[in-house]
C-alpha cells in the first residue's frame, strides 16, 4: 500500500512538471534544456528521444547529462544524450557559416557555404533559415548593411564608405539604399536631414508613449513618464531630420498602438522601420516569433539565432531596441524565469506580461 501511495505521489510530481509534456511530446527544442532518467532501465535520453514514454512515476531530470550519470544512469544507445543532438550540429555549422559571412569582403555564396557545411545546398538554405530566422542572402545583406553604417561614420565620402563595406559597384548599393538603412545614404550618414519622421506623443495606463514613422514604416515606439524626455530621445536618434508633430490622422496610429497596450491580445499589424545591426535584427526577429502570452530566456533566444554563447550579446540587442511592442522584448526572461532590465522599466515589463497572461 505504501509502494503504491508512493509511486502515485511520483506520477503526480512528474506529470505536473512543465518538463514532463516536453518529453511526451518528444520535443526537439526542449534538448540541451535537461534530460530525464528511467528507473527502471537504468538509462536517461534527451527530451526528444523516440523511445516510448516512460511511466511518469519511474522518471526524473537533470539538469545535465554529467547530473544523470552522477546519479548512477547511462545514456541511452538510441538519442545519445551524451553527445552533441543534430540541433546543437546544426547551430555549431550554421553559426560558422554566420561567422564566415561577416568575415568575408565578398559574400560567399550558396555553394561556398554548403559546401563548408558539408551539406546540399537545398538543406542547408533550410537549415539555415529555420536557424536563424533569415535565408543567407538576406543574413549577408543584413551584415553588409552594417558595415556600410560602420563606414558611413568614418570614411570619406560615401562612395568610399559603400566599396569599404564590401559592395563591387555603387549603383547595386543604391538600389536599396531605402531597405538597408532607412533613407539614402546620405541622409544617414548626415543624421537624417531632410527626412521627414512624422511622431505623436499620447497617454497610457503604463504612462507616456512616443510613435514615431518614417516614410518606410514605424520607426519608434518609445515608453516612459516624460513625454519631453521621449521627443529628445526621438531627436538624438535623428538629429538632422524634419521632424514633424502629428496631425488627427496620424494620431489614429498611436491610439492603435496604445489599444496594443491595455489588450496584447488584439496584435498589431503595421510596416516597421528596423534599424539594427545584422545581429541586432536576428534577435529582434526572434523575438517577434515568441507568442503573445509566452516568455523565452536570453539563452533561449541566443539558441535559436544559432549563437548559443551570444547570450550577453542578445541582452543588449534587447535593450538596443526603440520598436516596445511591436518588437517585443519584454518577453525575454532571466533562465529561471525572473524579470531582468527592460529599457522602459521593470514595472512596465510586468504590467505587460501579466496582460499577456491574461489575453
Amino acid at each position: 500500500m505504501k509502494v503504491s501511495a508512493t509511486n502515485a505521489e511520483r506520477a503526480a510530481a512528474v506529470a505536473s512538471d512543465p518538463r514532463w509534456a516536453a518529453v511526451r511530446e518528444h520535443d526537439a527544442r526542449a534538448d540541451g534544456r535537461f534530460f530525464y532518467s528511467v528507473r527502471t532501465t537504468g538509462v536517461y535520453c534527451r527530451p526528444s528521444c523516440a523511445a516510448r514514454a516512460a511511466r511518469p512515476e519511474n522518471v526524473a531530470f537533470h539538469a545535465s547529462a554529467e547530473a544523470a550519470e552522477r546519479a548512477g544512469f547511462r545514456p541511452c544507445r538510441r538519442c545519445k544524450p551524451d553527445q552533441a543532438s543534430l540541433s546543437e550540429q546544426q547551430l555549431a555549422l550554421i553559426t560558422a557559416a554566420c561567422h564566415s559571412i561577416e568575415r568575408a569582403d565578398t559574400a560567399p555564396s550558396l555553394q561556398q557555404l554548403a559546401s563548408a557545411a558539408g551539406l546540399s545546398t537545398f538543406h542547408f538554405h533550410r537549415v539555415f533559415k529555420r536557424v536563424t530566422g533569415v535565408t543567407p542572402k538576406q543574413y549577408a545583406s543584413a551584415d553588409r548593411a552594417d558595415r556600410v553604417r560602420r563606414e558611413l561614420a568614418r570614411a570619406g565620402t560615401v562612395t568610399e564608405a559603400i566599396f569599404e563595406a564590401g559592395f563591387n559597384a555603387s549603383s547595386r548599393f543604391y538600389a536599396s539604399a531605402g531597405q538597408r538603412l532607412g533613407m539614402t545614404p546620405g541622409r544617414y550618414r548626415s543624421g537624417g536631414a531632410d527626412s521627414d519622421i512624422h511622431f505623436a506623443v499620447g497617454q497610457c495606463s503604463l504612462g507616456a508613449i512616443l510613435v514615431a514613422q518614417s516614410p518606410r514604416g514605424v520607426c519608434a515606439i518609445l515608453l516612459g513618464d516624460d513625454p519631453d524626455a521621449l521627443l529628445r530621445e526621438l531627436q538624438d536618434g535623428f538629429p538632422r531630420a524634419n521632424l514633424i508633430g502629428a496631425d488627427r490622422n496620424y494620431e489614429q496610429l498611436v491610439a492603435r498602438v496604445i489599444g496594443l497596450v491595455e489588450a496584447p491580445g488584439i496584435g498589431l499589424e503595421l510596416p516597421l522601420d528596423v534599424r539594427g545591426t545584422a545581429f541586432q535584427q536576428r534577435v529582434w526577429q526572434a523575438l517577434r516569433e515568441i507568442p503573445v502570452g509566452s516568455t523565452a530566456s536570453y539563452g533561449e533566444v541566443a539558441r535559436r539565432i544559432g549563437a548559443p554563447s551570444a547570450v550577453r550579446a542578445v541582452a543588449r540587442a534587447c535593450a538596443a531596441n526603440k520598436l516596445a511592442l511591436a518588437i517585443p522584448c519584454h518577453r525575454v526572461v532571466r533562465n529561471d524565469g525572473s524579470l531582468s532590465g527592460y529599457r522602459w522599466g521593470v514595472e512596465r515589463k510586468r504590467a505587460l506580461l501579466r496582460r499577456e497572461a491574461k489575453a
